[in-house]
């Protein structure tokens, strides 16, 4: 019996002094110098990674430490719970911690600014340079790209949503687009149901197309109502839009950045001083102001605007002050 009782005794020393030894590997500093990025693939295995922190010389390399975490993996769980992503490892990390921050999925994220005013070209133009997100769309025209994230027919221009978006790395450059696209889809909704009476919309599309034209003409808050207000006017009373934003989109790479006359005087679907009511398709990606603005124009009488060359415009009710307004701040310079 005392043999038993014994080899019992040193069979809890040992167990402990096991787990002591354990305890001090595991929730000792893994071997960083400073705070480091673990970048961890999809498919990655805990063994594989235990192999990993060993051989990069985060982790002791002795046959004991790597059991040690292997064996944690397995026992805890954390082996089947393993997010793979790229994580910012604080100095002074343990190799528990390490685990916590991996099976928590709580990775660094990246960030996109997609522009208010922007064209769809320009935003995927961004979307395919950022260096994080993980590219697959196989043609750049927007008729493919507008399939691939399941909107085949739509026109693209207009659809994405100006925004800081934040992500993981190795987001697909579709899931991003899908993303956008998505979010201006509900802002755009939610900014409809909470319109003014009496708007010349049928559709929810109709105040896109209104709003990427407020978006190009002004940049200054308090004008966006304003010029939202001169054009719903002008469609009520059957005038044309005459903006210059339309006209220049029209014209594509052939816009020089000297809009003519006869660019005003050429017929085309965008050319709206040659053709009545709005344009096919929104010009540009506008922002939620603008949106909310072509939703709620500000009331009033004025038909006209034009900069007065310092970022704001001149209104006017009658043509004839609009033509002296003209003189003022355009023919003048």
């Amino acid at each position: 019996m005392r043999h038993l009782l014994r080899l019992f005794a040193l069979l809890v020393i040992a167990v402990s002094a096991l787990l002591i030894d354990a305890a001090r590997v595991l929730q000792g500093p893994l071997r960083l110098d400073g705070e480091r990025t673990l970048l961890l693939e999809p498919g990655t295995s805990a063994a594989l990674l235990v192999q990993r922190l060993a051989q990069d010389g985060w982790l002791d390399a002795q046959p004991r430490s790597t059991w040690y975490l292997r064996a944690y993996t397995r026992l805890s769980g954390a082996a089947t719970q393993l997010k793979a992503g790229e994580y910012a490892v604080p100095a002074q990390t343990s190799p528990l911690e390490l685990l916590e921050l991996i099976v928590s999925g709580q990775t660094i994220l990246h960030e996109l600014r997609l522009i208010e005013g922007w064209t769809f070209r320009q935003a995927l133009a961004a979307v395919r340079a950022h260096p994080q997100l993980r590219q697959t769309l196989e043609s750049a025209e927007g008729p493919a790209v507008m399939a691939a994230i399941g909107r085949a027919g739509q026109h693209p221009e207009g659809r994405l949503f100006p925004d800081t978006y934040r992500f993981s790395r190795g987001m697909t450059d579709v899931a991003f687009l899908r993303r956008a696209a998505e979010t201006m889809d509900r802002v755009l909704a939610e900014e409809w149901a909470a319109r003014a009476e009496d708007l010349p919309y049928a559709m929810p599309d109709e105040a896109l197309v209104m709003a990427s034209i407020i978006e190009k003409e002004t940049g200054v808050e308090h004008e966006r109502g304003q010029i939202a207000g001169v054009f719903v006017r002008r469609l009520r009373l059957g005038m044309r839009l005459q903006t210059d934003p339309t006209v220049i989109y029209g014209l594509g790479e052939r816009f020089d950045g000297n809009l003519r006359r006869h660019h005003l005087l050429t017929d085309g679907e965008y050319n709206t001083y040659t053709r009545s009511g709005l344009p096919p398709t929104p010009i540009c990606l506008p922002g939620r102001a603008s949106l909310r603005a072509a939703l709620n124009p500000a009331p009033g009488k004025t038909l006209y605007f034009v900069a007065r060359g310092d970022g704001t415009h001149e209104f006017s009710e009658t043509l004839e002050a609009h033509n002296a307004a003209v003189r003022r701040y355009q023919l003048g310079r």
